[in-house]
């Protein structure tokens, strides 16, 4: 955790995410250069004069010794993007927060995960179709994802942990306080199969601006977001809004024209969001009715020489098969059927029109 101590430091800064983080760690030779350099070097790396001032009080009168002590001591994980356990959907999405706090683990398991999300004035409707489409993908082994608020958030979180599936709750506040209080039993559940995520540090108070934000981390840790109800100015609106900017998949489930909790799903269908029928309407479209095979294979099999060349030839930015071909000097027909192995093991993704990506995460590497 003292190698993350830097990390720590500038994370209890408000004004520098992902964008700042970069220009200190491309202009300082480390983190811990650039925590301790004079107000003028840190503007010159990009920190504007107001934030730059702020490091510069801010570590006169905090002691990160201190501070990493008092996370280690409530049992926090930190993830920051040199993790390789960093979670690899969130790290495609165009700004990834710079360091996560969790309680609870991470796992190559939530690689297969779907955000549910929706108001919190949830309806029996909305109720049964929330607790069916959570307990389904917990059965088939999808980590259900969403905000512990109250409503939606809360009946798929549980309806997932009575499934006995995995479940992870992205806070707008520290992981140390669980927003809203009724909900720190589950959480505590949540602990053991799965997680409770946030990206705010340790002890910040919940807060209605940071709700929001917290929306693109739901989004981005998901292959899909489905919007169970939600009004106009319903705040899963702007999960959807996040997941469409990050290229994700977005679900809505339709409703009665004349209710207010259905106003906002309708409006997503009316503008392109698949609309969820049944739940074999998201496993099919998302190729997620064999996500047990995909993750039983790549655990079982590791990289070969082959797949390295493969690999080498993506990135996270979509590749044609016919580019891979081209870049490898490989018979088509041998980079299909790798590609489609690679898939089935987790290692690439086909993003449609013969379109892959390679997917960066903790693996076998080949050795010859």
């Amino acid at each position: 955790m003292q190698n993350k101590q830097y990390w720590i430091g500038f994370n209890l800064i408000k004004g520098i995410g992902a964008v700042r983080m970069r220009a200190l760690m491309s202009y300082f030779d480390s983190l811990e250069e650039a925590w301790s350099a004079p107000q003028e070097q840190l503007q010159e790396a990009g920190l504007s004069p107001k934030v730059a001032e702020t490091v510069v009080k801010l570590r006169a009168s905090v002691d990160l010794n201190r501070v990493v002590e008092n996370i280690e001591k409530q049992n926090i994980n930190v993830l920051t993007w040199e993790d390789e356990l960093y979670p690899p959907r969130l790290r495609e999405i165009e700004q990834p927060p710079p360091v996560l706090y969790t309680r609870g683990d991470i796992t190559m398991e939530d690689h297969f995960a779907v955000a549910i999300v929706g108001t919190r004035r949830i309806t029996p409707y909305g109720r049964q179709i929330t607790e069916e489409l959570a307990s389904f993908l917990a059965g088939q082994g999808i980590t259900v994802v969403s905000g512990l608020a109250r409503g939606v958030d809360a009946v798929a979180h549980s309806a997932a942990l009575k499934a006995g599936g995995r479940t992870i709750g992205v806070l707008g506040s520290g992981v140390d306080k669980i927003y809203p209080p009724e909900h720190t039993q589950m959480a505590g559940k949540m602990m053991t199969q799965g997680a409770v995520i946030s990206d705010y540090a340790v002890g910040t108070p919940p807060d209605s601006s940071n709700f929001p934000p917290r929306n693109r981390i739901i989004s981005g840790l998901s292959m899909a977001s489905v919007v169970i109800e939600a009004g106009e100015t319903s705040g899963a609106l702007i999960t959807a809004e996040f997941a469409a900017e990050q290229g994700r998949e977005i679900f809505a489930v339709p409703g009665s024209i004349l209710a207010p909790q259905s106003k906002g799903t309708n409006k997503l269908i009316q503008n392109g969001a698949h609309p969820l029928l049944t739940p074999q309407d998201l496993m099919q479209a998302l190729n997620l009715t064999r996500a047990g095979e995909f993750k039983a294979a790549r655990k079982a099999i590791p990289v070969d020489a082959l797949e390295a060349q493969l690999l080498d030839a993506l990135s996270a930015e979509p590749t044609h098969v016919d580019e891979i071909r081209n870049s490898t000097g490989l018979p088509i027909e041998k980079v299909s059927a790798t590609l489609t192995l690679m898939e089935l093991k987790g290692m690439v993704r086909q993003v449609g029109g013969m379109n892959y990506i390679a997917i960066r995460e903790e693996r076998a590497e080949y050795k010859a």
